[in-house]
């Protein structure tokens, strides 16, 4: 097997040891022959054709592995005709301004041609005037377009007439309306299938069933952003390492003597304690760059490199805090033999008085029949909430009705709402909704929110009024001020959100009843996918499973550090422009850290597969995006039934775990 097959394998195989079928590997080869690329930039094309299918429905197979072949065979032409585009452009450029000077003419050698829209133009040899009025066109303010009322041919409003001028992705490939998807409403993945699902009551509710309490200081999130200082950003970096090393010497009970400069030769074996990093700031960090940064205080901040050849497996990511026993003997690098366990935060307990007190409150709007209070639902998604190719918000009424028809108790709502990446959105040339009574000449993206966001979410809360919305802003959000993470909440002012709406900061950690909840509008799982290195047997194999304990271990909502570069996240759709990519606050990073407890359910939206799973007592939930750039897209919804204590239980003033594992169900649906 020759190297180019071997690193197909190890890239491309569902499961790590396995090898792709032949008629898979055979097109695979012939992209890379066809093309003239490597095996790792074949994979992110890979990467980037799943994202825009629509990850959780592409299958690596040979059906899928023409189709991947013909897509980047697709984005050759297109690169191809518009560099012709561009020389053809240039060459009309270079022989006007020669016809011109042949001319009597106020234009002196055509140099006004281009700069002013209306310049007299020479007559041509046949007696006809230049182009005066195809340059106006070209030059004109689309002024019109945007402040024509009722212009806009399908809004949340109206959502039966056409909006799509071009029913393509701007890829080539034909985009679906989202009146004919496919599989509505399909659940495509289940979380404790044997609990059932909430029965909505026959009347909508007086009064909440959920009490909302914050776990996070919204107050230290109102940083000025974009003022960071390299001493306090090497000082929280710095922190962090000191922290971990506390905690590493309390849960294995080692003596200050055990730990050591790893960067320093010596012959006795030391446990170090630092993060992880690349030797170079180019490429993706591989086992042969790995090198270990202390804190000043153990190792003076020195890097070493690590030789982790002797270790049976691992798993490696930028950032990451880790301890190591090991030698250093020559003293060039650190020979790792040991991986030592990071101590994990405790679990959410709660008293029993308090549980019985939530319990109680899930028995509102019970009949006389009902003898059991019902289960507690809520629907978590995240966004984009519309397409690429209009701004009719389609899936976020389809979800708010969804939450109407099953009286949801709450709604967790993650950003980007107003998308600084949508193509509509960035060249600002759209229309305002049929219907609308706000002046186009003055409005503000605060009226677009209030008109394409607010509107159906006030909808939902007058036709059920106990529902507890929350929403979390992203850093791509147009409304956002604060434009790095962690990130401060939304200003309510001017936005037309109802009553039962609360704004919450990026990331958030809050209680629902007795449940606590932690969740972030980053998407750091595609980020921890693209930067791991592993090796070896490891002790979680599931992909998904994985990314998810990174998270738990380091006791973090973004671990990741440095971010990927924007250059190698998902190109935008809205032009040639980079993705805004993590926007980290190097100096504020403590405000992601997870304080004293794990949270009984972690929420990390991001456009890799959705899915629910338990990972060290965590129900890690991935809703995907409730809309793809040329689609619909999936939520998440939550049922969790209340605690059942015993006799025993209610006569003791001992905490409980609330293991949400065992009585919560999670469903993955599509929109």
């Amino acid at each position: 097997m020759d190297n180019t097959t071997k690193e197909l394998n190890e890239r491309f195989a569902s499961t790590p040891g396995t090898e792709l079928p032949v008629d898979v590997l055979g097109e695979l080869q012939s992209i890379l022959r066809l093309h003239s690329i490597t095996p790792e930039e074949l994979f992110f094309k890979w990467e980037s054709y799943c994202l825009t299918m629509g990850s959780e429905d592409t299958k690596l197979d040979y059906d899928t592995a023409r189709a991947l072949k013909k897509d980047v065979q697709e984005g050759l032409e297109r690169g191809s005709r518009g560099k012709v585009h561009g020389r053809n452009a240039d060459r009309k450029v270079a022989t006007g301004p020669g016809k011109r000077n042949n001319q009597a003419n106020d234009d002196v050698l055509g140099m006004l041609d281009g700069l002013v829209p209306n310049t007299p133009q020479p007559a041509s040899s046949n007696g006809v005037k230049g182009s005066t009025f195809k340059r106006k066109a070209a030059y004109e303010t689309p002024a019109a377009s945007k402040s024509r009322k009722g212009a806009m041919s399908r809004s949340p409003k109206r959502l039966d007439t056409p909006l799509r001028p071009e029913n393509t992705d701007g890829h080539g490939s034909q985009s679906i309306p989202f009146a004919d998807r496919l599989n509505a409403g399909q659940i495509i993945e289940t979380l404790n299938p044997d609990l059932s699902v909430t029965e909505p009551p026959t009347a909508p509710l007086a009064k909440p069933r959920v009490k909302v309490t914050a776990r996070t200081d919204l107050d230290k999130f109102s940083y000025r952003p974009m003022a960071m200082h390299l001493s306090e950003a090497s000082e929280v970096l710095d922190d962090r390492i000191d922290e971990f090393m506390a905690l590493l010497q309390a849960h294995h009970g080692l003596d200050d003597a055990a730990f050591g400069n790893p960067a320093s030769q010596s012959t006795s074996e030391v446990v170090a304690v630092g993060r992880i990093a690349s030797d170079s700031m180019k490429g993706r960090l591989n086992a042969a760059s790995l090198v270990l940064e202390t804190s000043r205080r153990m190792g003076a901040g020195l890097r070493v490199p690590l030789k982790v050849g002797g270790l049976p497996g691992f798993g490696f990511f930028p950032g990451q805090i880790v301890a190591l026993r090991g030698v250093n003997a020559s003293g060039e690098y650190f020979s790792v033999k040991e991986i030592l366990s990071l101590p994990l935060l405790p679990v959410a307990v709660s008293r029993p008085v308090e549980i019985d007190l939530h319990n109680e409150r899930l028995r509102e709007g019970l009949n006389e029949v009902e003898t059991q209070a019902r289960a507690l639902s809520t629907i978590f998604c995240s966004g984009p909430y519309t397409t690429d190719d209009d701004l009719a918000f389609e899936a976020l009424h389809a979800l708010c009705a969804r939450a109407v028809s099953t009286c949801a108790d709450a709604l967790i709502l993650s950003g980007p709402f107003l998308d600084v990446e949508h193509p509509l959105l960035a060249s600002g040339d759209f229309d305002l909704p049929i219907g609308d009574h706000t002046d186009p000449e003055t409005a503000t993206l605060q009226s677009v929110f209030d008109t394409l966001v607010a509107a159906p979410l006030r909808d939902l809360a007058q036709s059920v009024p106990s529902i507890t919305i929350i929403l979390i802003p992203s850093i791509r959000d147009a409304i956002s001020r604060h434009v790095s993470w962690p990130q401060d909440r939304l200003s309510r002012r001017d936005l037309g959100l109802p009553k039962q709406a609360r704004l919450v900061s990026n990331p958030f950690t809050f209680a629902l009843n007795e449940i606590t909840v932690g969740t972030s509008a980053q998407d750091v799982l595609f980020a921890l996918r693209r930067e791991e290195v592993i090796s070896g047997k490891l002790t979680e194999q599931n992909i998904l499973a994985r990314l998810a304990s990174y998270l738990i271990d380091q006791r973090h909502f973004f671990p990741l550090f440095p971010p990927p570069d924007q250059e190698n996240l998902q190109k935008v759709s809205s032009g040639n422009g980079l993705p805004v990519g993590a926007g980290l606050d190097t100096s504020y990073l403590r405000l992601g850290e997870w304080l004293n407890v794990r949270p009984d359910v972690l929420i990390t939206p991001s456009v890799i597969t959705p899915f629910a799973k338990v990972v060290d007592g965590v129900v890690v939930i991935n809703p995907g995006s409730l809309s793809k750039q040329k689609g619909a897209g999936t939520y998440a919804q939550l049922t969790v039934h209340p605690a059942d204590l015993t006799t025993e239980q209610k006569g003791t003033e001992e905490y409980i775990a609330h293991e949400i594992f065992k009585r919560g169900r999670v469903d993955i649906i599509k929109i």
